[in-house]
């Protein structure tokens, strides 16, 4: 397997050890890894001042902008274990008429298998390589089912994937046609994860769920590491980030200190804005209720199904990042998502996954509320490409053979 053009066979890597994310407890790197021993995921820590020492940004700038530019910050001991489809960095995209002159769009739709989950099943995928993983599995509502099943199958690994029955239909038959097996089960996400712990604790494969590897948040933190970069080594007024099981929320916050301590941008943080459905909110409501832990939200229900998570084992984390840095979680409903979704296309020409939809309706609802300015520079992530989820029929119908009336149309 040829390696991205940005990367040679011999790399110099900085992992040090890992760390669980509530205890501050230390393991052993390079080994399979689960939750902590207290149930919480385990966080990838580096040797920040060798960094520093051995790269700067003058010479990051030089590199091709894609993910394995920020390879010193990145688990791969052994770049021939990196499995890439080719990780492009994603553009930022205006929204000068449905979002405001200083609102930007990060299209992760740009990326392999059309979503943001790619970041993260890049990384977790080339370390279970690293370390010998032949067999994994994980629930999905979708996306990051496809990512996975599209780098397992590429380098060798066996795949199942679990998703709720009533996942998108082109999310099931992507999955299933890159080559995992792929089983629909009559419940939720965390029904299905119940299932794929289940099979982990007996040994039958390896849990690449979200957070309960420590591969997937190093994945999804170089979306914070490319917005400084994108930004000029600063970083935006405020974040809107769709939030289900949060790694990317997590990811980006660990990103921002991580540069930090590299010296290559300030203390300053965006606000960072949780987006949840209102038929699935509790992040939402843990952090209105000041509590550091999210209760398991019943009935769960929306339109965005990769943000239908009713429990997140990153919940205090998320948590975290949203109070640190002077964010909100924001609920907004389905309506309000379809509008934007809607909004977006028909004045600025940019598909929005429903996800993303939700970024934009939250932005308009934080702008009411005085919780940003009109001023600020915002970035809404639209998660996955549009043209994977159902669109309003808008079209009309035209008879060939009847005379046409061409200032009608």
């Amino acid at each position: 397997m040829p390696l991205p053009s940005n990367v040679t066979a011999e790399r110099r890597t900085f992992v040090t050890y890992l760390e669980c994310s509530m205890t501050s407890e230390r393991y052993e790197a390079d080994k399979a890894h689960g939750l902590s021993r207290v149930g919480r995921p385990l966080l990838v820590r580096y040797d920040l001042p060798a960094i520093a020492a051995h790269l700067d940004r003058d010479e990051l700038e030089r590199r091709d902008t894609d993910l394995w530019r920020w390879r010193e910050l990145l688990p791969v001991r052994d770049a021939r274990n990196i499995v890439s489809l080719g990780e492009i960095e994603t553009p930022l995209i205006p929204l000068p008429k449905s979002g405001g002159a200083s609102v930007l769009v990060k299209d992760e739709g740009r990326l392999p298998t059309g979503s943001f989950k790619a970041r993260g099943l890049v990384m977790a995928v080339s370390m279970a390589k690293a370390l010998g993983v032949t067999r994994i599995a994980m629930p999905t509502n979708g996306n990051a089912g496809a990512a996975l099943a599209a780098y397992a199958t590429r380098c060798g690994i066996e795949t199942v994937v679990f998703c709720p029955d009533d996942t998108p239909e082109i999310n099931v038959r992507e999955i299933a046609l890159q080559g995992a097996r792929v089983w629909r089960v009559n419940g939720l996400i965390d029904d299905c994860g119940a299932i794929v712990a289940e099979g982990a604790k007996q040994g039958r494969w390896y849990d690449v769920s979200t957070l309960k590897e420590p591969y997937r948040i190093e994945g999804k933190k170089t979306m914070g590491l490319e917005l400084a970069a994108q930004f000029g080594w600063s970083l935006p007024d405020a974040i809107f980030y769709p939030t289900g099981g949060g790694t990317g929320m997590i990811g980006m916050w660990k990103a921002f200190d991580e540069l930090e301590a590299l010296g290559w941008i300030g203390p300053e943080r965006p606000k960072m804005f949780a987006v949840q459905a209102s038929g699935c909110a509790p992040i939402v409501k843990a952090f209105d209720d000041g509590v550091e832990h999210a209760e398991r939200w019943e009935n769960a229900e929306t339109v965005a199904a990769g943000i239908r998570v009713p429990r997140a084992v990153g919940d205090f984390l998320i948590l975290r990042a949203v109070r640190e840095s002077g964010g909100k979680a924001l609920a907004v409903d389905d309506q309000a998502i379809e509008r934007a979704v809607v909004q977006a296309a028909k004045q600025d020409g940019l598909l929005l996954c429903p996800e993303g939809g939700a970024t934009l309706a939250a932005y308009h609802d934080a702008l009411a509320a005085g919780l940003v300015s009109k001023g600020d520079r915002v970035v809404l992530f639209n998660c996955a490409t549009g043209l994977k989820y159902p669109m309003p029929d808008d079209s009309r119908t035209l008879d060939r053979h009847a005379r046409i009336d061409f200032d009608a149309l």
